[in-house]
């Protein structure tokens, strides 16, 4: 399976891909989030690190451009390293910043607005598209690497 495609009707449904998301996730996970402003790509990363173990809040890391937090994976401690690029005028800002360093192999990137950093941003192993669609929301998601088809391959979604 390359792509999965499925309708979330509500927050709960967003939240229980997250979860699935977490079951799935693997150290250098590389994630591009994609929507508008609303489509809840905070929410879906809130959910996913919640389920992965992380207690305390997750905030969208709007004006900090990123957010560290520390899970573990079967009984390995992991960097997942929350971004938000949409504040940020230029790629350079990107490099600037650091952030290319935070794409190691061993650290779980999660990106949103991706498009800001063209073309100096790492390439993803997962795409995750959301639109609105309705009160829910339509998701994508496109594994472009083995880890991202590892990734979907593993995914295990609740029945609708």
């Amino acid at each position: 399976m390359q792509h999965l495609t499925t309708h979330l009707p509500d927050e709960s449904a967003t939240a229980a891909l997250g979860a699935a998301l977490a079951r799935a996730l693997a150290p250098g996970l590389v994630i591009h989030l994609h929507g508008d402003l609303g489509a809840g790509k905070t929410a879906l990363t809130r959910a996913m690190l919640h389920a992965a173990g992380h207690v305390g809040p997750v905030r969208s890391p709007t004006y900090t451009l990123s957010e560290p937090y520390r899970i573990e994976l079967d009984g390995v401690a992991v960097n997942v390293i929350h971004f938000d690029l949409y504040r940020m005028s230029s790629p350079e800002e990107f490099l600037d910043a650091g952030f290319r360093e935070e794409f190691n192999g061993r650290n779980i990137c999660i990106v949103e607005w991706p498009e800001k950093a063209d073309p100096v941003l790492p390439p993803p192993d997962l795409n995750v598209l959301l639109n609105v669609a309705g009160q829910g929301r339509d998701v994508e998601l496109q594994a472009l690497s083995p880890l991202g088809l590892l990734c979907l391959e593993r995914l295990e979604l609740p029945p609708p």
